[in-house]
Protein backbone atom coordinates (compact mmCIF):
# COMPACT_ATOMS: atom_id res chain seq x y z
CA UNK A 1 0.00 0.00 0.00
CA UNK A 2 1.17 3.63 -0.64
CA UNK A 3 1.85 6.01 1.89
CA UNK A 4 0.21 9.66 2.00
CA UNK A 5 3.70 11.16 1.05
CA UNK A 6 4.44 8.67 -1.83
CA UNK A 7 1.19 9.21 -3.91
CA UNK A 8 1.76 12.41 -3.67
CA UNK A 9 4.78 12.54 -4.74
CA UNK A 10 3.57 12.85 -8.67
CA UNK A 11 0.41 13.68 -9.78
CA UNK A 12 -2.17 11.20 -9.60
CA UNK A 13 -3.57 10.14 -12.99
CA UNK A 14 -7.63 10.33 -12.94
CA UNK A 15 -9.54 9.31 -15.46
CA UNK A 16 -13.26 11.28 -15.39
CA UNK A 17 -16.05 8.48 -17.48
CA UNK A 18 -19.12 10.97 -17.51
CA UNK A 19 -21.68 10.48 -20.82
CA UNK A 20 -23.00 14.11 -19.85
CA UNK A 21 -20.68 16.00 -21.86
CA UNK A 22 -21.42 19.04 -18.82
CA UNK A 23 -20.90 17.01 -15.96
CA UNK A 24 -17.32 15.52 -17.19
CA UNK A 25 -16.47 19.51 -18.10
CA UNK A 26 -17.05 20.93 -15.10
CA UNK A 27 -15.44 17.78 -12.79
CA UNK A 28 -12.26 18.03 -15.62
CA UNK A 29 -12.28 22.08 -14.40
CA UNK A 30 -12.82 21.50 -10.74
CA UNK A 31 -9.55 19.37 -10.28
CA UNK A 32 -7.40 21.27 -12.56
CA UNK A 33 -7.99 23.99 -9.90
CA UNK A 34 -6.44 21.75 -7.35
CA UNK A 35 -2.58 20.32 -7.98
CA UNK A 36 -1.73 16.86 -7.58
CA UNK A 37 -3.97 15.37 -10.51
CA UNK A 38 -3.14 14.22 -14.27
CA UNK A 39 -6.79 14.33 -16.22
CA UNK A 40 -8.33 12.18 -18.65
CA UNK A 41 -11.63 12.16 -19.65
CA UNK A 42 -14.47 10.09 -21.98
CA UNK A 43 -17.56 8.90 -22.07
CA UNK A 44 -19.09 6.12 -19.73
CA UNK A 45 -18.13 3.46 -22.39
CA UNK A 46 -16.31 0.74 -22.04
CA UNK A 47 -14.24 0.34 -25.01
CA UNK A 48 -13.12 4.15 -24.64
CA UNK A 49 -12.05 4.09 -21.30
CA UNK A 50 -9.81 0.83 -22.14
CA UNK A 51 -8.46 2.70 -25.23
CA UNK A 52 -7.77 6.01 -22.90
CA UNK A 53 -6.04 3.57 -20.14
CA UNK A 54 -4.17 1.32 -22.91
CA UNK A 55 -2.51 4.80 -23.94
CA UNK A 56 -2.31 6.68 -20.44
CA UNK A 57 -1.17 6.07 -17.10
CA UNK A 58 -4.16 6.34 -15.18
CA UNK A 59 -4.12 5.04 -11.42
CA UNK A 60 -7.62 6.06 -10.78
CA UNK A 61 -11.19 6.16 -12.92
CA UNK A 62 -13.94 8.11 -11.44
CA UNK A 63 -17.38 6.80 -13.55
CA UNK A 64 -20.41 8.85 -13.82
CA UNK A 65 -24.18 8.08 -15.02
CA UNK A 66 -25.42 11.03 -15.63
CA UNK A 67 -27.17 10.20 -18.89
CA UNK A 68 -26.32 6.59 -18.30
CA UNK A 69 -28.51 3.88 -16.50
CA UNK A 70 -26.63 3.11 -12.93
CA UNK A 71 -27.06 -0.56 -13.79
CA UNK A 72 -24.94 0.46 -17.33
CA UNK A 73 -22.51 2.29 -15.19
CA UNK A 74 -22.13 -1.21 -13.40
CA UNK A 75 -21.89 -3.12 -16.42
CA UNK A 76 -18.58 -0.84 -17.27
CA UNK A 77 -17.08 -0.74 -13.90
CA UNK A 78 -17.01 -4.66 -14.10
CA UNK A 79 -15.68 -4.83 -17.31
CA UNK A 80 -12.88 -2.02 -16.64
CA UNK A 81 -11.85 -3.77 -13.44
CA UNK A 82 -11.34 -7.40 -15.31
CA UNK A 83 -9.85 -5.33 -17.64
CA UNK A 84 -7.50 -3.14 -15.14
CA UNK A 85 -7.83 -4.82 -11.65
CA UNK A 86 -4.93 -2.35 -10.48
CA UNK A 87 -6.51 0.91 -11.23
CA UNK A 88 -8.98 2.15 -8.50
CA UNK A 89 -12.52 2.45 -9.56
CA UNK A 90 -15.26 4.89 -8.23
CA UNK A 91 -18.36 5.37 -9.03
CA UNK A 92 -19.72 9.07 -9.22
CA UNK A 93 -24.02 9.42 -8.15
CA UNK A 94 -26.08 11.78 -7.31
CA UNK A 95 -28.14 9.46 -4.47
CA UNK A 96 -27.68 5.84 -5.09
CA UNK A 97 -29.99 3.46 -3.23
CA UNK A 98 -29.53 0.37 -1.14
CA UNK A 99 -28.95 -2.33 -3.92
CA UNK A 100 -26.99 0.66 -6.20
CA UNK A 101 -24.73 0.99 -3.30
CA UNK A 102 -24.46 -3.10 -2.86
CA UNK A 103 -23.94 -3.62 -6.24
CA UNK A 104 -21.15 -1.04 -7.02
CA UNK A 105 -18.93 -2.73 -4.27
CA UNK A 106 -20.14 -6.14 -5.85
CA UNK A 107 -18.46 -5.09 -9.38
CA UNK A 108 -15.00 -4.69 -8.01
CA UNK A 109 -15.25 -0.54 -7.26
CA UNK A 110 -13.12 0.79 -4.10
CA UNK A 111 -15.26 3.48 -3.89
CA UNK A 112 -18.84 5.47 -4.05
CA UNK A 113 -19.33 9.04 -4.02
CA UNK A 114 -22.26 10.91 -3.43
CA UNK A 115 -22.63 14.08 -5.43
CA UNK A 116 -25.82 15.34 -3.71
CA UNK A 117 -24.28 15.08 -0.21
CA UNK A 118 -20.59 15.90 -0.17
CA UNK A 119 -18.21 18.96 -1.63
CA UNK A 120 -15.87 18.48 -4.55
CA UNK A 121 -13.25 18.67 -2.04
CA UNK A 122 -14.32 15.46 -0.71
CA UNK A 123 -13.94 14.20 -3.78
CA UNK A 124 -10.11 14.77 -4.36
CA UNK A 125 -10.12 12.84 -0.78
CA UNK A 126 -11.60 10.07 -1.87
CA UNK A 127 -9.42 9.87 -4.96
CA UNK A 128 -6.41 10.51 -2.62
CA UNK A 129 -7.50 7.74 -0.57
CA UNK A 130 -8.31 4.98 -3.06
CA UNK A 131 -5.25 5.51 -4.63
CA UNK A 132 -3.84 5.08 -1.56
CA UNK A 133 -5.83 1.34 -1.78
CA UNK A 134 -8.01 2.10 0.84
CA UNK A 135 -11.90 2.01 0.59
CA UNK A 136 -13.96 5.26 0.35
CA UNK A 137 -17.59 4.59 1.68
CA UNK A 138 -19.75 6.51 3.75
CA UNK A 139 -20.96 5.21 7.25
CA UNK A 140 -24.75 5.95 5.82
CA UNK A 141 -23.97 3.65 2.74
CA UNK A 142 -21.76 1.09 5.05
CA UNK A 143 -24.51 0.37 7.08
CA UNK A 144 -26.02 -1.04 3.75
CA UNK A 145 -23.22 -3.27 2.83
CA UNK A 146 -23.56 -4.66 7.10
CA UNK A 147 -27.19 -5.39 6.04
CA UNK A 148 -26.91 -7.12 3.19
CA UNK A 149 -24.15 -9.22 4.69
CA UNK A 150 -25.85 -10.07 8.03
CA UNK A 151 -29.55 -10.68 6.09
CA UNK A 152 -28.80 -14.52 7.62
CA UNK A 153 -26.78 -15.18 11.11
CA UNK A 154 -23.34 -17.16 9.63
CA UNK A 155 -21.56 -16.93 6.30
CA UNK A 156 -19.12 -18.97 4.43
CA UNK A 157 -16.47 -17.58 2.90
CA UNK A 158 -15.18 -19.13 -0.05
CA UNK A 159 -12.47 -17.90 -2.75
CA UNK A 160 -13.12 -17.84 -6.75
CA UNK A 161 -12.27 -22.21 -6.72
CA UNK A 162 -15.23 -22.81 -4.45
CA UNK A 163 -12.61 -23.53 -1.27
CA UNK A 164 -13.43 -22.00 2.19
CA UNK A 165 -11.26 -20.01 3.86
CA UNK A 166 -12.68 -20.17 7.27
CA UNK A 167 -13.26 -22.56 9.69
CA UNK A 168 -16.55 -22.13 10.96
CA UNK A 169 -15.55 -20.14 14.24
CA UNK A 170 -13.54 -17.78 12.29
CA UNK A 171 -17.25 -17.48 10.04
CA UNK A 172 -19.05 -16.87 13.13
CA UNK A 173 -16.58 -13.87 14.19
CA UNK A 174 -17.07 -12.60 10.65
CA UNK A 175 -20.77 -12.62 10.94
CA UNK A 176 -20.68 -10.44 14.52
CA UNK A 177 -18.16 -8.19 13.66
CA UNK A 178 -20.56 -7.73 10.11
CA UNK A 179 -23.46 -6.71 12.47
CA UNK A 180 -21.26 -4.32 14.30
CA UNK A 181 -20.53 -6.33 17.29
CA UNK A 182 -17.40 -4.74 19.19
CA UNK A 183 -15.23 -7.56 20.52
CA UNK A 184 -16.57 -7.77 23.97
CA UNK A 185 -19.61 -8.18 22.83
CA UNK A 186 -18.86 -11.34 19.95
CA UNK A 187 -16.68 -12.79 23.44
CA UNK A 188 -19.99 -12.55 25.37
CA UNK A 189 -21.85 -13.86 22.12
CA UNK A 190 -19.56 -17.04 21.48
CA UNK A 191 -18.56 -17.45 25.01
CA UNK A 192 -14.83 -17.00 24.69
CA UNK A 193 -12.37 -14.65 25.91
CA UNK A 194 -11.94 -11.00 24.09
CA UNK A 195 -8.44 -11.68 23.65
CA UNK A 196 -9.21 -15.29 21.76
CA UNK A 197 -11.50 -12.68 19.58
CA UNK A 198 -8.80 -10.71 18.66
CA UNK A 199 -6.61 -13.73 17.66
CA UNK A 200 -9.76 -14.49 15.64
CA UNK A 201 -9.68 -11.50 13.59
CA UNK A 202 -6.08 -11.21 13.15
CA UNK A 203 -6.23 -14.26 11.49
CA UNK A 204 -9.20 -13.84 9.36
CA UNK A 205 -7.58 -10.61 8.49
CA UNK A 206 -4.70 -12.26 7.13
CA UNK A 207 -6.68 -15.44 5.39
CA UNK A 208 -8.55 -13.12 3.10
CA UNK A 209 -6.17 -10.46 2.64
CA UNK A 210 -8.04 -7.44 4.56
CA UNK A 211 -6.29 -4.99 7.19
CA UNK A 212 -9.77 -3.63 8.68
CA UNK A 213 -13.66 -4.31 9.66
CA UNK A 214 -14.50 -2.36 6.73
CA UNK A 215 -12.36 -4.07 3.79
CA UNK A 216 -13.77 -7.58 5.73
CA UNK A 217 -17.62 -6.59 5.31
CA UNK A 218 -16.42 -5.39 1.77
CA UNK A 219 -15.20 -8.97 0.82
CA UNK A 220 -18.30 -10.54 2.78
CA UNK A 221 -20.21 -8.74 0.80
CA UNK A 222 -18.37 -9.93 -2.81
CA UNK A 223 -17.22 -14.04 -1.43
CA UNK A 224 -19.75 -15.22 1.16
CA UNK A 225 -22.04 -17.81 0.73
CA UNK A 226 -25.28 -17.46 2.48
CA UNK A 227 -26.24 -20.29 4.72
CA UNK A 228 -27.97 -21.11 8.23
CA UNK A 229 -26.15 -20.44 11.23
CA UNK A 230 -24.37 -23.49 12.57
CA UNK A 231 -22.71 -22.91 16.07
CA UNK A 232 -19.57 -24.19 17.39
CA UNK A 233 -19.06 -24.83 21.16
CA UNK A 234 -16.42 -22.78 22.82
CA UNK A 235 -13.44 -24.54 23.39
CA UNK A 236 -11.14 -21.51 24.33
CA UNK A 237 -11.33 -18.35 27.10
Amino acid sequence: MKTASEALAKPIGVLIADSGSMSRQLLVSAFRRHSGFRLFSCETDAEQILAVVAENHVDVMLIGSSNTNPSEAMAVIRRAHLSQPNIALVLVLENPDRDTVINTFRSGAQGLFCQSKHPFQLLCKCVQVVHEGQTWISGEHLRFLIDAVTQVPALRAVNSHGLHLLTPREEQVVALAAEGLANREIAQELRLSEHTVKKYLFRIFDKVGVSNRVELVLFAVNHAERRQAEWVPAVSR
